[in-house]
Protein backbone atom coordinates (compact mmCIF):
# COMPACT_ATOMS: atom_id res chain seq x y z
CA UNK A 1 0.00 0.00 0.00
CA UNK A 2 2.77 2.36 -0.87
CA UNK A 3 1.96 6.04 -0.76
CA UNK A 4 -0.94 5.65 1.66
CA UNK A 5 -0.15 6.50 5.24
CA UNK A 6 -3.54 6.01 6.88
CA UNK A 7 -5.86 3.01 6.58
CA UNK A 8 -8.99 2.96 8.72
CA UNK A 9 -7.55 5.88 10.65
CA UNK A 10 -4.39 3.91 11.49
CA UNK A 11 -1.09 5.62 10.76
CA UNK A 12 0.68 2.72 9.04
CA UNK A 13 4.04 4.49 9.15
CA UNK A 14 4.05 4.30 12.95
CA UNK A 15 2.90 0.74 13.48
CA UNK A 16 5.05 -1.12 16.03
CA UNK A 17 6.90 -4.33 15.15
CA UNK A 18 7.18 -7.08 17.74
CA UNK A 19 10.15 -9.40 17.93
CA UNK A 20 9.36 -13.11 18.16
CA UNK A 21 10.37 -13.30 21.83
CA UNK A 22 8.15 -10.30 22.60
CA UNK A 23 5.27 -11.99 20.81
CA UNK A 24 5.67 -15.18 22.84
CA UNK A 25 5.88 -13.23 26.11
CA UNK A 26 2.69 -11.31 25.30
CA UNK A 27 1.02 -14.53 24.16
CA UNK A 28 1.63 -16.11 27.56
CA UNK A 29 0.12 -13.10 29.32
CA UNK A 30 -2.86 -13.03 26.96
CA UNK A 31 -3.55 -16.72 27.58
CA UNK A 32 -3.55 -15.92 31.30
CA UNK A 33 -6.34 -13.39 30.71
CA UNK A 34 -4.33 -10.19 30.27
CA UNK A 35 -6.47 -8.12 27.86
CA UNK A 36 -3.82 -5.42 27.52
CA UNK A 37 -1.27 -8.02 26.35
CA UNK A 38 -3.77 -9.30 23.80
CA UNK A 39 -4.31 -5.77 22.49
CA UNK A 40 -0.55 -5.27 22.21
CA UNK A 41 -0.26 -8.53 20.28
CA UNK A 42 -2.87 -7.37 17.79
CA UNK A 43 -1.47 -3.86 17.32
CA UNK A 44 2.08 -5.23 17.15
CA UNK A 45 1.18 -7.50 14.23
CA UNK A 46 -0.91 -5.13 12.11
CA UNK A 47 1.96 -4.95 9.64
CA UNK A 48 1.15 -8.55 8.76
CA UNK A 49 -2.29 -7.40 7.66
CA UNK A 50 -0.74 -4.65 5.54
CA UNK A 51 1.55 -7.19 3.89
CA UNK A 52 -1.35 -9.50 3.10
CA UNK A 53 -3.76 -6.94 1.63
CA UNK A 54 -1.14 -5.90 -0.92
CA UNK A 55 -1.82 -9.23 -2.66
CA UNK A 56 -5.47 -8.32 -3.09
CA UNK A 57 -5.14 -4.90 -4.68
CA UNK A 58 -7.13 -4.36 -7.85
CA UNK A 59 -10.05 -6.58 -6.78
CA UNK A 60 -12.53 -3.70 -6.60
CA UNK A 61 -12.50 -3.48 -2.81
CA UNK A 62 -11.18 -0.55 -0.80
CA UNK A 63 -8.00 -0.88 1.23
CA UNK A 64 -9.97 0.12 4.35
CA UNK A 65 -12.42 -2.77 3.90
CA UNK A 66 -9.65 -5.28 3.25
CA UNK A 67 -7.71 -4.01 6.26
CA UNK A 68 -10.72 -4.40 8.57
CA UNK A 69 -11.37 -7.94 7.33
CA UNK A 70 -7.68 -8.78 7.63
CA UNK A 71 -7.72 -7.59 11.24
CA UNK A 72 -10.49 -10.11 11.95
CA UNK A 73 -8.18 -12.84 10.63
CA UNK A 74 -5.34 -11.49 12.75
CA UNK A 75 -7.48 -11.55 15.90
CA UNK A 76 -8.48 -15.16 15.18
CA UNK A 77 -4.80 -16.02 14.73
CA UNK A 78 -3.87 -14.35 18.02
CA UNK A 79 -6.62 -16.20 19.87
CA UNK A 80 -5.87 -19.60 18.33
CA UNK A 81 -2.10 -19.71 17.97
CA UNK A 82 -0.61 -22.55 20.02
CA UNK A 83 2.78 -21.08 20.91
CA UNK A 84 3.69 -24.21 22.89
CA UNK A 85 3.13 -26.85 20.19
CA UNK A 86 3.44 -24.78 17.01
CA UNK A 87 7.15 -24.80 16.24
CA UNK A 88 6.82 -21.80 13.90
CA UNK A 89 6.92 -18.04 14.20
CA UNK A 90 3.56 -16.36 14.74
CA UNK A 91 3.71 -14.72 11.30
CA UNK A 92 3.92 -18.14 9.63
CA UNK A 93 0.66 -19.08 11.35
CA UNK A 94 -1.03 -15.69 11.14
CA UNK A 95 -0.55 -14.93 7.43
CA UNK A 96 -2.71 -17.86 6.17
CA UNK A 97 -5.39 -16.97 8.74
CA UNK A 98 -5.50 -13.37 7.54
CA UNK A 99 -5.44 -14.48 3.90
CA UNK A 100 -8.29 -16.92 4.45
CA UNK A 101 -10.46 -14.26 6.08
CA UNK A 102 -9.92 -11.88 3.14
CA UNK A 103 -10.60 -14.63 0.62
CA UNK A 104 -13.92 -15.44 2.29
CA UNK A 105 -14.82 -11.76 2.21
CA UNK A 106 -14.01 -11.51 -1.50
CA UNK A 107 -15.89 -14.72 -2.20
CA UNK A 108 -19.02 -13.43 -0.46
CA UNK A 109 -18.78 -10.07 -2.22
CA UNK A 110 -17.75 -11.26 -5.67
CA UNK A 111 -21.09 -10.90 -7.45
CA UNK A 112 -20.69 -9.09 -10.76
CA UNK A 113 -22.45 -5.72 -10.83
CA UNK A 114 -24.76 -5.50 -13.85
CA UNK A 115 -26.09 -2.26 -15.29
CA UNK A 116 -29.79 -1.45 -14.93
CA UNK A 117 -30.43 -1.54 -18.72
CA UNK A 118 -28.93 -5.04 -19.07
CA UNK A 119 -30.93 -6.26 -16.06
CA UNK A 120 -34.11 -4.96 -17.69
CA UNK A 121 -33.33 -6.80 -20.91
CA UNK A 122 -32.43 -9.94 -18.97
CA UNK A 123 -35.77 -9.81 -17.15
CA UNK A 124 -37.66 -9.60 -20.45
CA UNK A 125 -35.56 -12.42 -21.88
CA UNK A 126 -36.34 -14.69 -18.92
CA UNK A 127 -40.07 -13.97 -19.10
CA UNK A 128 -40.13 -14.58 -22.85
CA UNK A 129 -38.07 -17.74 -22.48
CA UNK A 130 -40.54 -19.17 -19.97
CA UNK A 131 -43.50 -18.25 -22.18
CA UNK A 132 -41.98 -19.83 -25.29
CA UNK A 133 -40.96 -22.91 -23.35
CA UNK A 134 -44.53 -23.34 -22.09
CA UNK A 135 -45.90 -22.93 -25.62
CA UNK A 136 -43.46 -25.23 -27.44
CA UNK A 137 -42.60 -27.65 -24.60
CA UNK A 138 -38.92 -27.28 -25.36
CA UNK A 139 -36.00 -24.97 -24.61
CA UNK A 140 -36.27 -21.97 -26.96
CA UNK A 141 -33.22 -20.95 -28.96
CA UNK A 142 -31.66 -17.50 -28.48
CA UNK A 143 -32.77 -16.60 -32.02
CA UNK A 144 -36.39 -17.35 -31.14
CA UNK A 145 -36.26 -15.23 -28.00
CA UNK A 146 -34.60 -12.40 -29.95
CA UNK A 147 -37.30 -12.51 -32.62
CA UNK A 148 -40.09 -12.49 -30.04
CA UNK A 149 -38.59 -9.42 -28.33
CA UNK A 150 -37.49 -7.65 -31.49
CA UNK A 151 -33.84 -7.48 -30.45
CA UNK A 152 -30.63 -9.09 -31.73
CA UNK A 153 -29.39 -12.52 -30.76
CA UNK A 154 -26.24 -10.92 -29.32
CA UNK A 155 -28.33 -8.81 -26.93
CA UNK A 156 -30.13 -11.93 -25.71
CA UNK A 157 -26.89 -13.82 -25.12
CA UNK A 158 -25.25 -10.82 -23.38
CA UNK A 159 -28.23 -10.35 -21.07
CA UNK A 160 -28.36 -14.04 -20.14
CA UNK A 161 -24.62 -14.15 -19.47
CA UNK A 162 -24.85 -11.03 -17.30
CA UNK A 163 -27.39 -12.50 -14.91
CA UNK A 164 -25.94 -16.00 -14.84
CA UNK A 165 -24.54 -16.86 -11.43
CA UNK A 166 -20.77 -16.29 -11.61
CA UNK A 167 -18.31 -18.93 -10.55
CA UNK A 168 -16.06 -17.39 -7.92
CA UNK A 169 -12.33 -17.99 -7.97
CA UNK A 170 -12.65 -18.42 -4.22
CA UNK A 171 -15.19 -21.28 -4.37
CA UNK A 172 -13.88 -24.80 -3.72
CA UNK A 173 -13.15 -26.75 -6.90
CA UNK A 174 -12.72 -30.05 -5.12
CA UNK A 175 -11.63 -31.41 -1.77
CA UNK A 176 -8.77 -33.84 -1.23
CA UNK A 177 -8.54 -35.50 2.18
CA UNK A 178 -10.75 -32.82 3.65
CA UNK A 179 -8.68 -29.91 2.28
CA UNK A 180 -10.66 -27.73 -0.10
CA UNK A 181 -8.88 -26.51 -3.22
CA UNK A 182 -10.04 -23.11 -4.49
CA UNK A 183 -10.24 -22.10 -8.12
CA UNK A 184 -7.65 -19.38 -7.60
CA UNK A 185 -5.24 -21.99 -6.21
CA UNK A 186 -5.12 -23.55 -9.68
CA UNK A 187 -3.95 -20.30 -11.30
CA UNK A 188 -0.23 -19.68 -11.37
CA UNK A 189 1.17 -16.30 -10.43
CA UNK A 190 4.94 -16.01 -10.52
CA UNK A 191 4.78 -12.56 -8.92
CA UNK A 192 2.74 -13.72 -5.91
CA UNK A 193 4.33 -17.00 -4.90
CA UNK A 194 3.30 -17.86 -1.34
CA UNK A 195 6.75 -19.24 -0.59
CA UNK A 196 8.49 -16.07 -1.78
CA UNK A 197 5.97 -13.95 0.07
CA UNK A 198 6.39 -15.81 3.37
CA UNK A 199 10.17 -15.79 3.03
CA UNK A 200 10.05 -12.02 2.53
CA UNK A 201 8.01 -11.57 5.72
CA UNK A 202 10.36 -13.89 7.63
CA UNK A 203 13.39 -11.97 6.32
CA UNK A 204 11.90 -8.62 7.37
CA UNK A 205 11.23 -9.98 10.85
CA UNK A 206 14.78 -11.32 11.10
CA UNK A 207 16.19 -7.93 10.04
CA UNK A 208 14.01 -6.17 12.61
CA UNK A 209 15.81 -8.14 15.32
CA UNK A 210 19.23 -6.75 14.39
CA UNK A 211 20.85 -3.71 15.94
CA UNK A 212 21.19 -0.51 13.91
CA UNK A 213 24.96 -1.09 13.66
CA UNK A 214 24.45 -4.62 12.33
CA UNK A 215 21.91 -3.39 9.78
CA UNK A 216 24.33 -0.70 8.61
CA UNK A 217 27.17 -3.18 8.28
CA UNK A 218 25.04 -5.54 6.17
CA UNK A 219 23.84 -2.65 4.02
CA UNK A 220 27.36 -1.42 3.38
CA UNK A 221 28.70 -4.91 2.72
CA UNK A 222 25.96 -6.45 0.59
CA UNK A 223 24.16 -3.48 -0.97
CA UNK A 224 27.03 -1.02 -1.40
CA UNK A 225 29.59 -3.78 -2.04
CA UNK A 226 32.21 -2.40 0.33
CA UNK A 227 35.00 -4.48 1.85
CA UNK A 228 35.16 -5.14 5.58
CA UNK A 229 38.12 -2.77 5.82
CA UNK A 230 36.16 0.02 4.11
CA UNK A 231 33.19 -0.60 6.39
CA UNK A 232 35.46 -0.52 9.43
CA UNK A 233 36.85 2.89 8.44
CA UNK A 234 33.38 4.31 7.78
CA UNK A 235 31.88 3.09 11.05
CA UNK A 236 34.97 3.65 13.16
CA UNK A 237 35.66 0.14 14.45
CA UNK A 238 38.24 -2.52 13.64
CA UNK A 239 38.01 -4.88 10.68
CA UNK A 240 37.90 -7.80 13.13
CA UNK A 241 34.84 -6.28 14.82
CA UNK A 242 33.14 -5.81 11.45
CA UNK A 243 33.83 -9.45 10.59
CA UNK A 244 32.46 -10.66 13.93
CA UNK A 245 29.31 -8.50 13.79
CA UNK A 246 28.65 -9.42 10.17
CA UNK A 247 28.95 -13.14 10.84
CA UNK A 248 26.73 -12.91 13.92
CA UNK A 249 24.03 -11.00 12.04
CA UNK A 250 24.05 -13.35 9.07
CA UNK A 251 23.93 -16.42 11.34
CA UNK A 252 20.92 -15.01 13.20
CA UNK A 253 19.09 -14.26 9.96
CA UNK A 254 19.77 -17.79 8.71
CA UNK A 255 18.53 -19.20 12.01
CA UNK A 256 15.30 -17.19 11.81
CA UNK A 257 14.67 -18.26 8.23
Amino acid sequence: MQGKVEICGVNTAKLPVLKNEETIALMKKARAGDQKARDELISGNLRLVLSVIQRFQGRGESADDLFQVGCIGLIKAVDNFDFVNHNVMFSTYGVPMITGEIRRFLRDNSAVRVSRSIRDVAYKVLVTKERLQAETQREPKPEEIAEALGISRAEVVTAMDAVAEPVSLYEPVYADSGDAVLGIDQIGDENASSDVWLRQIAFEEAMAGLSEREKRILALRFFDGKTQMEVAKEIGISQAQVSRLEKSAVDRIKSSL
